[in-house]
């Protein structure tokens, strides 16, 4: 779904933006603050001013950003074709999506969607005529979507799946196991931005320090 509504949002640019009537009014940004930072790097001064944007939780950063949305949201509300481009965008990507699937332990890995779910869900098959089961589905990992599966594998012997879940589509992740006994998870969240290598029945972890 986030990528059915990042296309519908390009679509809508590009096509309105040869279709604006001259008369519009100009569309009014606004101003990023300018702060006085500068570091020095072997007796260069590189000035920084907006490092206060790097602070994803200030106010100063939520409020110059919640400014940006509105100025978007203001001019894409007054788009008379809007709803039909979004409808008609709808319609195209509703279908079913299936991932190569992964072959361990002979069973086979893989993600679907049905057509408009927001993630695709992980399943697992005994056998390619096997009814599929449930090992993930992020859907439920949070009401509002805000994480999501970024990554998983399962071991070599197909009785484990190591999986990393990311909030905000962020880089860091916190990785988790299910054994294939429940598919249920269990403890053991590793640190965030982790890299792994799985090995028959296990895995390691390789942790990129912060």
């Amino acid at each position: 779904m986030k990528n059915l509504c990042a296309a519908a949002a390009v679509l809508l640019l590009l096509v309105t933006t040869s279709c604006t009537s001259k008369t519009d009014p100009a569309l009014t940004y606004p101003v990023a603050k300018k702060v006085e930072v500068v570091d020095e790097y072997f007796g260069i001064k590189v000035p920084d001013p907006y490092r206060w944007m790097e602070d994803l939780d200030s106010k100063d950063n939520a409020d110059w950003v919640a400014a940006e949305n509105k100025v978007t949201f203001d001019y894409l509300g007054r788009l008379a074709m809007r709803d039909r481009f979004k409808r008609r965008i709808t319609e195209l990507w509703d279908f079913p999506k299936v991932s190569v699937p992964a072959r361990e332990g002979g069973r086979y890995f893989y993600r679907k969607n049905s057509g408009l779910q927001r993630q695709s869900v992980l399943y697992v098959q005994a056998n390619l005529q096997a009814e599929p089961s449930v090992v993930l589905d992020p859907n439920t990992l949070s009401p509002d979507g805000s994480l999501s599966l970024s990554d998983w594998k399962a071991s070599r012997d197909g009785k484990l799946v190591v999986y990393g879940v990311s909030e905000g589509g962020a880089d860091w992740e916190t990785l988790t196991r299910r054994p294939r006994r429940t598919w249920v998870s269990e403890g053991y969240p590793f640190p965030p931005f982790t890299a792994r290598l799985e090995r028959r029945g296990g895995y390691r972890i390789h942790r990129y320090v912060a």
